[in-house]
């Protein structure tokens, strides 16, 4: 006698909480993720070999362009608006004369003293107001700064 074959029952799942937690995943990580912002001055750094990372936040960045012209940038928005005003919030970084920066430092270190101070230079810019800045910095008492470069590929 033959036996007869059971029907087989078709299984269906149910994807809709599957795809409810991919876009939630998705719009939580959209949301939460902090872009760099642009950088107000563009330069061409020198390139080195060292590898060392900076740091993300508490930073008091001093950009000197290859005209020679400095500018100044922290990384907080209540610190920029006390040093460069209420238009400071807007911009990362204010074009600063070589006499009033020792004054614009000190009330950067004094509003947040863990800020890290870090100068970059570009490539083709002059030495002498590279020398003015660490001279300044070292007037100021700031003697631990970074100079940033582009890691040189081998």
């Amino acid at each position: 006698m033959a036996r007869k074959k059971k029907r087989r029952i078709g299984i269906k799942i149910d994807m809709t909480p599957m795809v409810d937690i991919a876009f939630l995943l998705l719009t939580f990580f959209m949301l939460t993720t902090q872009f760099k912002a642009p950088e107000d001055v563009q330069l061409i750094l020198p390139s080195s070999h060292s590898a060392f990372k900076l740091p993300e936040t508490d930073v008091m960045i001093i950009w000197i362009e290859k005209t020679g012209k400095i500018h100044l940038g922290v990384d907080s928005p209540n610190i920029r608006a006390r040093l460069f005003g209420p238009a400071g919030i807007k911009s990362l970084s204010a074009e600063v004369g070589i006499d009033a920066l020792p004054n614009l430092l000190i009330q950067a270190r004094m509003a947040n003293p863990k800020l890290r101070t870090v100068i970059k230079g570009d490539r083709d810019a002059p030495y002498g107001p590279v020398e003015d800045v660490m001279n300044i910095l070292q007037k100021t008492r700031i003697t631990r700064f970074n100079l940033v470069t582009d890691l040189e590929r081998t």
